[in-house]
């Protein structure tokens, strides 16, 4: 092999390893390592750890819900530079997978949120977390893919997570919650889950996830709509797929006793075309729908019967 051949590797290693290296460094005093405990009749018993990313100089930090999920729950998040702070959680949101929570000691050391939607595939991205409790952990890959789905649950009820980053970035156990960045060491990601050997999913920061941590710091929680059904996507007949413009609505498979669609007169094989005017093509956009500014506010809800347009009155409920 030439000694230039040797040379040029060098360099082409520097180049990948040097943005890795300086996000890892600028964003090291940015990630915590959380033991997460629960109090119980005995007292405070462990349930776990995980990850968190610092948000404002005054503690509030950014993590998954289901890393601090369960009530009573707090705990001790640690730092690269040895301090040990009390946490405890100001909010969650398990239909995102979001949770807030805030230390009682301010000065830390906020990471920059960026933008999901601005990602590419293949694009260049760092994983920092604290996986099997070893703190200020880094790997490195690329966006596999974007626009992955992921279901999220409270109770009864079921949402999904829209627009989910998959990167090959290494994710263990206790990477949850903690930082996905780009190359301009932006946080545009909250590692959330491994989808399978080398894939990992992560919560992206956007519009949408902004405004709930928004809610989560200043409410405590996210509020939403709801109507009241199950459903799934079905292609629309000939002249109702002309007449709306759309190729598919959501199909109405059932619909929850005493609820707002319920009270609408929706049936079962319903398929609704919009609401508010706005078009259901599917159920993420019915789900994208679901706002709290709808709450309590009667709506127009479209939808085809037995070959018909019947137009309902609808007046969506808060999601508990």
């Amino acid at each position: 092999m030439a000694a230039t051949d040797v040379f040029d590797e060098r360099e082409a290693l520097d180049a990948y390893s040097r943005p890795v290296t300086a996000v890892a460094e600028q964003l090291a005093p940015s990630v915590a390592n959380l033991r997460v405990t629960r109090r119980t009749r005995r007292g405070a018993v462990p349930a776990g750890g995980g990850s968190a990313v610092v948000l404002t100089p005054d503690g509030f930090m950014l993590t998954n819900s289901h890393v601090v999920a369960g009530a009573g729950s707090g705990g001790r998040a640690s730092f690269v530079d040895g301090r040990e702070l009390r946490f405890s959680v100001i909010g969650t949101d398990p239909f995102s997978d979001l949770a807030v929570l805030r230390t009682d000691e301010p000065g830390l050391t906020p990471a920059e949120l960026g933008d999901a939607e601005r990602l590419r595939v293949g694009q260049l991205v760092v994983a920092i977390g604290n996986p099997h409790g070893f703190a200020g952990s880094v790997t490195a890959g690329v966006v596999s893919a974007l626009g992955r789905s992921l279901p999220a649950r409270s109770g009864r009820n079921v949402r999904i997570i829209d627009n989910v980053i998959q990167t090959d970035a290494a994710l263990n156990p206790g990477n949850s919650g903690g930082a996905l960045v780009n190359g301009r060491g932006e946080v545009v990601g909250v590692n959330t889950a491994v989808a399978g050997v080398g894939l990992g999913l992560a919560v992206p920061i956007n519009t949408a996830t902004r405004r709930i941590v928004g809610s989560l710091m200043t409410e405590g929680r996210v509020r939403r709509a709801y109507i009241g059904i199950a459903g799934g996507p079905r292609p629309l007949p000939p002249r109702a797929r002309e007449r709306h413009d759309m190729r598919t609505a959501v199909e109405v498979v059932s619909v929850m006793e005493g609820t707002p669609a319920d009270s609408a007169g929706l049936r079962p094989e319903d398929m609704i075309v919009s609401i508010g005017g706005s078009p259901t093509a599917s159920v993420d956009e019915l789900q994208r729908l679901m706002v709290a500014e709808l709450i309590g506010k009667p709506v127009a809800v479209e939808v085809v019967r037995d070959g018909r347009t019947l137009s309902l009155q609808l007046t969506p409920a808060e999601m508990r």
